[in-house]
């Protein structure tokens, strides 16, 4: 391998990692946030304990995200430094509002609410994960708002010296993949805490243990879950039609679609050869990626090996067609993913409104395992997005083999990217222990960890 493939499969390592904690900590700041309020509004001391209980967790998944966060801060500096000189000008401003406002405010209230327990009064205890809630979640915007910039860069000009400068910082803000990129990264970080929440009152409901505490927070997790989903969806759809629109060619390998059509068939199931740019199989319905596309069962979409021609005009020689068969899959594993977890939800819902006892639902063993279907749609969600958009790493502006440092080599690379991967893979495995600790113990544990020990420090 090169230096920027080596150096791709280092960020791609270190992303997916933080990946894994992020929409976590994102979707469970928010249902702990209700929990307390739901506390306060019916003086009902379970809230309470459930509140504490999924607070422990939270605090655990926040400590591990952080540090996986700060590791990518050095890679753009290490790996990444001609990607870096090239749009400093445009990141500079939403990473520095993202630690100077949300991190920051983020960190002293978390605090306030870790020490605060029974020390402040209850409405400052409240506004604390409140604010902690308002905080992660504004972070997600920011740091959303560069990465839209790669997807679609708006709002700069072209210096002489070749770099890039920021023209219009609101530009920035209103950047139209912004705002499908945002809340469906927030409905999935719902999605995901939703069913961490089920999985894990589900494991303590089928023990008999704490069945009313378990058995509400199941029902808000299954609410949640099924609100989460919906706009995961529809956000989801919106994000389709912004892809025809700005990277057509992502739209084009996640379908396996060759050549432009008219109306344009959905794939049901394609398998290609890449090298010789043909189908090995294809299954697709008619019409159907024009009714995604565009609402409408007429409309074009074009082809992979014609926007290929067109960039070659536009950019230069070049190959711009991505990873096929990987775009292709995670796009449907996504896809099946998210809709499967939307059975899921309604199959509950309509059972918790039969007000039958919810230790005694015949599927209620599975949702364990179930916990784990949005972190493999997250992943595979992120992967089309950053994969697809190759070979550039700013659309249209930058490619990725230009944006790694250049006194690099091979071996410096390699011992890093190994090094990396050892040191997450401890990270993560310290994350899953930690959490399956406090997970089995329950919410009547006396020893409840950074909660219950840190409030009585």
């Amino acid at each position: 391998m090169d230096v920027t493939a080596l150096s791709r499969w280092q960020f791609g390592i270190t992303t997916v990692y933080h990946f894994f904690f992020v929409p976590l900590t994102l979707g469970l700041s928010i249902l702990v946030a209700i929990m307390e309020t739901l506390y306060l509004t019916r003086k009902d001391e379970t809230y309470k304990k459930m509140a504490k209980f999924w607070g422990t967790l939270f605090i655990i998944n926040f400590a591990m995200g952080v540090v996986t966060g700060i590791v990518q801060e050095f890679q753009f500096g290490m790996n990444w430094s001609e990607y870096s000189r090239f749009v400093g000008d445009i990141f500079g401003a939403p990473l520095a509002v993202e630690a100077l406002l949300a991190f920051f405010l983020e960190s002293t209230f978390l605090g306030v609410w870790i020490f605060g327990w029974d020390r402040v009064s209850t409405g400052v205890h409240l506004t604390a994960i409140w604010l902690v809630a308002i905080a992660s979640n504004l972070s997600s915007f920011w740091i959303l708002a560069a990465n839209s910039f790669m997807q679609q860069p708006v709002g700069y000009t072209l210096a002489e010296n070749g770099k890039i400068v920021m023209s219009s910082f609101l530009d920035l803000v209103k950047n139209p993949n912004l705002w499908v990129e945002f809340p469906h990264t927030e409905f999935s970080g719902l999605t995901t805490a939703a069913f961490f929440v089920l999985g894990i009152s589900a494991y303590h409901l089928l023990r008999k243990k704490e069945i009313n505490l378990f058995t509400k927070s199941f029902r808000i997790g299954a609410i949640a879950a099924l609100i989460a989903l919906v706009g995961v969806i529809g956000v989801g759809h919106n994000q389709t039609q912004q892809m025809v629109r700005t990277q057509p060619m992502k739209l084009a390998a996640a379908e396996g679609l060759w050549h432009t059509e008219d109306p344009a068939s959905f794939s049901l199931f394609t398998l290609v050869d890449q090298a010789k740019q043909k189908d090995v199989v294809s299954i697709r319905i008619p019409k159907v990626l024009s009714f995604l596309a565009y609402d409408d069962f007429k409309g074009p979409v074009q082809g992979i090996l014609d926007i290929q021609q067109e960039y070659e005009q536009k950019y230069g020689p070049g190959n711009y067609i991505p990873n096929i068969t990987l775009s292709y899959f995670s796009f449907r594993i996504m896809v099946f993913a998210g809709f499967f977890m939307l059975l899921v939800a309604l199959l509950v819902i309509i059972y918790l409104l039969r007000k039958k006892p919810v230790e005694k639902m015949k599927f209620l063993s599975w949702f364990p395992f179930f916990l784990f279907l949005p972190y493999i749609s997250n992943t595979t969600g992120w992967l089309l997005a950053e994969m697809g958009r190759q070979p550039w790493v700013v659309f249209g502006l930058l490619k990725t083999q230009d944006a790694v440092s250049t006194n690099l080599s091979a071996g410096m690379v390699l011992t890093s990217l190994i090094g990396f991967t050892l040191i997450y893979g401890v990270l993560m495995v310290a994350d899953i222990y930690l959490l399956k600790k406090y997970a089995v113990k329950g919410a009547g544990s006396e020893d409840l960890a950074p909660v219950e020990a840190t409030a009585k420090a």
